[in-house]
This record gives structure tokens, C-alpha cells and sequence, in this order.
């Protein structure tokens, strides 16, 4: 997996974990995470190894609260809108905050190029 394809499963796991934490005011427990990034894996036809997808679980527990202290959306009806709906869940690039995830989850994976 190369860095911009972690960035889009790192943004991924932090918009459903902070959707999580509008709907239940708990953050996901870890095997939700692992299996939201087996299926984000299996539906974007990507691969990584395990020892890879923990440190991106691992790293999204820590984004998420980073991400939830900024002045964001924290209902639920506004984060459901950063994913497209049609055809599945996924990421609604379109959205300047989808974006600003992702420009944060590629600097703290440190991807070359990231501001």
C-alpha cells in the first residue's frame, strides 16, 4: 500500500470513528476498526498486512480525537454527508472537510509532498 492509498483508509477510519463517537459518544472499540478497514480494503480492491493495518488503527484512534477538537461538524446528520452514498460508503471527496482529513492523515503518515 503506498501512501496516498493509507491516507484515503486512514480519512476513512477517522470520519467513521467520529461519526461513532456522534451517535454513541464513544469512540469505535479496535475490532470495529479492524473490520471497517477489512471492508474498506475489500471494497477498494487494496491490500496491506496486518502489522500495516494495526499502525493505521492505531493511528486513527489518535487523529480522531485531534480531528474532533477542531471546529468541525460533530453531529450526526453533518458527518453522514461527508460520505457519498451511492454504491456504498465512501468518502465524498468534494467536501472541504474530507479534505482537510486528508491532508491531515497524509502528514501524520508523513506521506512526501504533505503539508
Amino acid at each position: 500500500m503506498d501512501g496516498e492509498t493509507g491516507a484515503v483508509l486512514l480519512s476513512f477510519l477517522v470520519v467513521g470513528e467520529l461519526l461513532a463517537y456522534a451517535r454513541s459518544g464513544a469512540w469505535l472499540r479496535t475490532d470495529h476498526l479492524i473490520e471497517s478497514c477489512q471492508i474498506w480494503l475489500s471494497s477498494n480492491g487494496a491490500r496491506c498486512d496486518w502489522l500495516e493495518r494495526a499502525k493505521l488503527i492505531d493511528i486513527a484512534q489518535e487523529l480522531a480525537k485531534d480531528v474532533h477538537a477542531l471546529p468541525l461538524p460533530h453531529d450526526e446528520a453533518d458527518l453522514v454527508k461527508l460520505f457519498n452514498l451511492e454504491g456504498g460508503w465512501f468518502l465524498d471527496y468534494r467536501s472541504p472537510i474530507v479534505r482537510k482529513i486528508h491532508t491531515l492523515s497524509l502528514a501524520r503518515l508523513g506521506v512526501a509532498g504533505a503539508p
